[in-house]
C-alpha cells in the first residue's frame, strides 16, 4: 500500500535485540533503551547511500526509536532540515511509569529502571529536539513537554483513524450481554499495568452486581504477568486476533483504564468510532478533548471507574447516546481528513 504514496521504499529487517545487549547497554552506555532498540548497522548503511544518491528537502523520523538516527544524518548533512515525529513524551512516560510502579514492592525493579531512563530519555529527547528544524507533537500535553525541552518549535498534529469503517460496525451482543473489551498490545508495559489494576482492583465490584460479565483482554503478545488472570472465570485473554472489530462490536463497555503514558491513544479513537460506551481514566483520555459525560465518562479512584462501568452496562440508551457522541467526536476531530492538512501545513 505505501507505494502508492512513497516513489521508492527501502526496507530494512529490524535488528535482533537479546536482554544480554539492554543489560551491556544499560551497565555500560548512558544511552537511554529507546534509543538502541532499532540501531543497526544496516540502517545506518541504507541511510547513508539513500542520502548520498538523492537529495531531499527533509528527513522525517517518525518515533524516538527512528529518530536516534537523526544526529547521524545532522553530522552528515548539517543543513538538511530534520523533523522529529514524536509519539509521546517519552521522558515523562517513564516517569510516569516510576511514579506508579515505585508505589508497588512487586514492581521495585520496573520503578528503578523507569527511573535510570526518565533521567537518560531527557537528555536524549531534548538532543533530538535541539537539532530537528520542526517537532510533531501528537497532544497540547505533550507538546508544553518537548517544549521545556528545547527552543525548537513544536506544533501538534493530532494521531488521526480513517473513520469509516468503524463508523459502519453495528452493535451486537456476540461476546456476551456483559461485555467489557480493553484492546492493546499486551507487552506494552503501560497496557499490562491497565489490565492487571483493572482486574484486581475494579472488576470484582462489577461482577458482584453483574455476575455474568466477561472481560476481554484483545491483543498480541500478552504478557506473562497476565497469565494468573487465564485462570480466573471472568476474563479472556485472547491473544493476537484477526480482526478488532467484532470485540468493538460486541463491546458493551470499552475501557482504558491507564495509569502509565502520554500521547493520544488510537485504541480510544477507535472505540469511540466504533460507537462504544468508553470509562478512562484521566491518562487515558489525555489530550483528546473529551469531556466526562458527553463523549465518555472518566474516573481515577478504583471505585468511581466501577460505578461508571456498572451505569453503562445498566442503561443501554446512555451508552448509546455517549456512543454516538464519541463517534461524532472522533469523525470531526480525529479523522484523516481533518488530520492530513495540519501535517501538510507543517
Amino acid at each position: 500500500q505505501l507505494h502508492e504514496f512513497c516513489t521508492g521504499i527501502t526496507i530494512v529487517p529490524p535488528p535482533i535485540r537479546r536482554i544480554q545487549d539492554r543489560l551491556r547497554d544499560l551497565a555500560l552506555t548512558s544511552q537511554p533503551d529507546m534509543g538502541r532498540r532499532f540501531w543497526s548497522n544496516a540502517m545506518v548503511a541504507a541511510l547513508r547511500n539513500l542520502l548520498a544518491e538523492k537529495s531531499f528537502d527533509a528527513v522525517h523520523a517518525e518515533s524516538l526509536e527512528m529518530a536516534t538516527y537523526l544526529p547521524l544524518i545532522h553530522e552528515w548533512y548539517p543543513n538538511l532540515p530534520l523533523i522529529y515525529g514524536s509519539l509521546n513524551a517519552e521522558a515523562d512516560l517513564q516517569r510516569t511509569m516510576f511514579s506508579t510502579d515505585r508505589r508497588n514492592l512487586r514492581r521495585l525493579i520496573g520503578a528503578v529502571y523507569s527511573w535510570v531512563q526518565w533521567r537518560r530519555l531527557t537528555r536524549f529527547e531534548g538532543h533530538i529536539c535541539d537539532i530537528a528544524a520542526h517537532v510533531l507533537a501528537v497532544s497540547e500535553p505533550d507538546r508544553a513537554l518537548l517544549q521545556k525541552l528545547s527552543s525548537t518549535p513544536v506544533t501538534v498534529v493530532e494521531n488521526g483513524i480513517d473513520t469509516a469503517p468503524y463508523v459502519q460496525l453495528p452493535r451486537n451482543q456476540a461476546l456476551g450481554e456483559h461485555a467489557i473489551v480493553f484492546t492493546g498490545t499486551m507487552d506494552y508495559r503501560p497496557n499490562v499495568d491497565a489490565v492487571m489494576w483493572f482486574a484486581e482492583a475494579i472488576l470484582p465490584a462489577i461482577v458482584a452486581q453483574f455476575p455474568n460479565v466477561r472481560f476481554y483482554v484483545v491483543g498480541q503478545r500478552p504478557h506473562a504477568r497476565l497469565d494468573p488472570l487465564r485462570e480466573t472465570l471472568h476474563i479472556v485473554i485472547t491473544g493476537a486476533v484477526p480482526e478488532i472489530a467484532p470485540y468493538l462490536q460486541g463491546a458493551q463497555v470499552y475501557i482504558a483504564p491507564l495509569r502509565m503514558g502520554s500521547g493520544t491513544r488510537f485504541k480510544l479513537l477507535e472505540a469511540m468510532a466504533a460507537g462504544c460506551g468508553v470509562v478512562s481514566t484521566d491518562i487515558g483520555a489525555q489530550g483528546l478533548g473529551v469531556q466526562s459525560g458527553n463523549e465518555m465518562l472518566i474516573a481515577d479512584a478504583p471505585a468511581d471507574f466501577a460505578n461508571c462501568v456498572k451505569n453503562l452496562l445498566a442503561d443501554e440508551s446512555r451508552r448509546k447516546e455517549m456512543g454516538a457522541a464519541a463517534r461524532q467526536f472522533v469523525q470531526t476531530h480525529f479523522d484523516w481528513s481533518v488530520i492530513v492538512p495540519r501535517l501538510l501545513w507543517v
